[in-house]
């Protein structure tokens, strides 16, 4: 199994260490998120090399699952990448196909990550300097036209000095949620711009908001974004 850290669901990773220069990345997907309604049961993604150089690449895909207020991802034989791997010529684009072969019916939404990682090239690597190497983590949804929406409860808890965000969703398809805000009467209690995650169908997930000291006496208001439009939302507050 693969696990991915708690609370991380950004569509792209840069994976790099630490030296004194780096040489910019080059490879390019899109689009970065796909839902088919079954029976569609295939989708092309485009690769892009932006570089002067070819590029050697691999595609897997990941059965994704949130599991105690984490992300999982596990290998899979339902859902297949053609081809596996592939070499990019500079400058140009090449289509992937995402087939789920499993011929068995998506009962409400099944969730999967393309996993899209630039292979180093050991013969470009030279002392002081790093290649950056890209991970793309590409979210694709097979999803049961009769299933039902999200339907996410909020609680606040405490962990350590730190509160997080759980999210409970009873409903059978998952919940973006970005630009999020909480807000305890006047004064804010915590803020991410951007995409924050997602609770999945029938999943709870769990996100950091920050120091706990800044919670107070009385009620919590969810403000965020959803793929649905605005949520605004009570929540609950744990010890």
């Amino acid at each position: 199994m693969l696990s991915v850290l708690k609370g991380f669901c950004g569509v792209a990773a840069i994976l790099l260490a630490g030296v004194p220069t780096a040489q910019a990345a080059s490879l390019r997907v899109a689009p970065t998120t796909v839902e088919l309604i079954a029976p569609d049961s295939a989708a092309t993604f485009t690769l892009r090399n932006e570089a002067t150089r070819p590029l050697n690449v691999q595609i897997r895909v990941f059965r994704w699952t949130q599991e105690g207020g984490s992300e999982q991802l596990e290998p899979t034989s339902s859902v297949v990448a053609s081809p596996p791997a592939t070499k990019l010529k500079p400058s140009a684009d090449y289509t992937i196909r995402v087939i789920r072969v499993d011929k068995s019916p998506v009962k409400t939404e099944e969730s999967y990550r393309v996993v899209v990682d630039e292979l180093p090239d050991p013969s470009r690597k030279k002392a002081g300097t790093v290649n950056l190497v890209v991970r793309y983590m590409i979210p694709v949804f097979f999803r049961n036209a009769d299933a039902g929406g999200p339907e996410v409860s909020w609680q606040l808890k405490r962990s350590g000095g730190s509160l997080e965000l759980v999210g409970r969703n009873k409903g059978g398809s998952r919940l973006r949620l970005s630009d999020l805000k909480l807000t305890q009467g006047a004064k804010t209690i915590a803020s991410r711009k951007g995409l924050v995650g997602y609770v999945l169908g029938g999943a709870t997930m769990e996100f950091p908001v920050g120091g706990g000291t800044r919670l107070g006496g009385g009620k919590v208001k969810l403000s965020a974004n959803s793929a649905a439009g605005p949520i605004s939302a009570s929540v609950a507050v744990g010890n």
